[in-house]
């Protein structure tokens, strides 16, 4: 019986390896290849055919999602009348492991008639490709992980890498951030995070907010009612002095006993709590209860007055 884990990792560490090989082959040509789709004015038109059209169409659409106008067409397309989307003013990026494939090379001439960059990306230098682009991109590997060195394996693996090195490129310079990225992807977690803000996922009703001179006895029963494991604690003016956790509680029981029940929360409370905008977008709610080791954040109005609770069930819901 064959050991298929042990094909399994052989695979996976040649995949490595090809990956690992492109390193000493990044240069100038990679980082003009760069300027040029920052330059560009257009879009950024991915090719290629059969395994290579395959990765083209995932590398097209993480430029899309990372901030650079990008789509994939298929050669075979090109000559049926597609080849009028391609303008002066965008960037094609064509794909072939060979470099020599026929039906990249027969639209290369239209390509250089109306002075549309080219940058290729194949695994020969030597290649037709290579020779008629603006910039070529080497993504060359010794072997495919294919156990009959045949199947696109290695090579495509290793043409999607680069892929994104240069998706990643194009984000440092264009200063690409989470808020944009949240823009692109508005219906993931991430998105989620980014977009919706504390306001839209506080907890307003039946707030645990107490008085100062209020006993811990009282306190832990308004506590319980809220079920946040906390109680607010507010003055006269209904402005935040401070907070109870269950922790003060605990620590409090276990200082004054029997006595605990009496004693005015002002005296074990923990003064100036962390409080946030209601229009805090939930990402950063969540950096500070992380720094910050605490469960909750209190959402207060401009003159300091309770309006709402987060909590990380809620920022993680």
């Amino acid at each position: 019986m064959k050991d298929y884990l042990k094909i399994a990792k052989k695979c996976l560490a040649d995949e490595a390896s090809a990956i690992m090989g492109l390193i000493p082959q990044l240069d100038g040509s990679f980082e003009g290849s760069v300027r040029l789709i920052l330059e560009c004015k257009g879009k950024v038109i991915v090719t290629g055919v059969g395994k290579s059209g395959h990765i083209g169409a995932k590398i097209a659409a993480t430029l899309s999602s990372t901030g650079t106008p990008s789509f994939f067409i298929s050669p075979l397309d090109v000559f049926h009348g597609d080849l009028g989307v391609m303008t002066p003013s965008d960037v094609v990026l064509a794909i072939s492991n060979s470099g020599m494939t026929d039906e990249l090379l027969r639209f290369i001439p239209y390509l250089i008639e109306r002075k549309i960059p080219l940058i290729g990306m194949s695994g020969n230098s030597d290649s037709l490709l290579a020779k008629y682009s603006t910039y070529h991109i080497h993504v060359k590997v010794e072997e495919e992980a294919c156990p009959l060195n045949l199947a696109p394996t290695s090579s495509t693996t290793a043409t999607l890498a680069m892929g994104d090195a240069l998706a990643c490129a194009l984000m440092e310079a264009r200063d690409f951030r989470e808020r944009d990225f949240a823009r692109f992807h508005p219906g993931g977690s991430l998105g989620h995070r980014l977009l919706v803000s504390a306001q839209d996922v506080m907890r307003t009703d039946d707030l645990p907010v107490i008085h100062p001179d209020t006993t811990l006895g009282e306190a832990l029963i308004t506590m319980s009612a809220g079920k946040l494991g906390l109680a607010v604690v507010a003055d006269d003016d209904e402005r935040i002095v401070g907070i109870v956790t269950d922790g003060d509680v605990r620590r409090a029981t276990e200082r004054l006993q029997d006595r605990f029940v009496s004693v005015p929360v002002k005296s074990i409370m923990t003064p100036n709590p962390v409080c946030i905008d209601p229009a805090l977008k939930l990402n950063e709610v969540l950096e500070i209860l992380h720094k910050r080791k605490i469960h909750a954040v209190l959402v207060v109005d401009g003159s300091h007055r309770l309006v709402g609770v987060v909590d990380n069930f809620r920022c993680l819901e």
